[in-house]
């Protein structure tokens, strides 16, 4: 009489017919889908996000990743100075530029 353990054994196994290439897709399939849904974008945005931190200048008004606005009025290699109600200025490192507006009040 077969116990309990063979017979899940035996249901469990694999089965002998199968090319182990199905897996290969499925797994090959799971990582394109990753791929193009997550790590794609992401990479696009940071992309974005290190030009439009590149091309700040003087002037530009822009807001923090903590939600400050105001307007650049000093630009160092990894620093920026954002001048925010009156004369309050604030020194923030570059990346911490969330986004920049233009001029029209829309961002970009």
């Amino acid at each position: 009489m077969p116990t309990v353990q063979m017979l899940i054994l035996q249901a469990s196994g694999s089965p002998q017919g199968q090319s182990p290439f199905g897996m290969l897709f499925m797994f090959a399939a799971i990582f394109a889908i990753f791929y193009f849904l997550l790590i794609r974008p992401q990479k696009q945005q940071q992309k974005a996000h290190a030009e439009m931190v590149a091309q700040l200048s003087k002037g530009d008004e822009v807001e923090t990743i903590g939600g400050i606005v105001g307007k650049i009025v000093h630009l160092t290699d990894d620093r920026v100075t954002i001048r925010s109600a009156g004369d309050t200025r604030l020194e923030v490192e570059r990346s911490k530029v969330g986004r920049k507006f233009t001029s029209g009040g829309s961002d970009t």
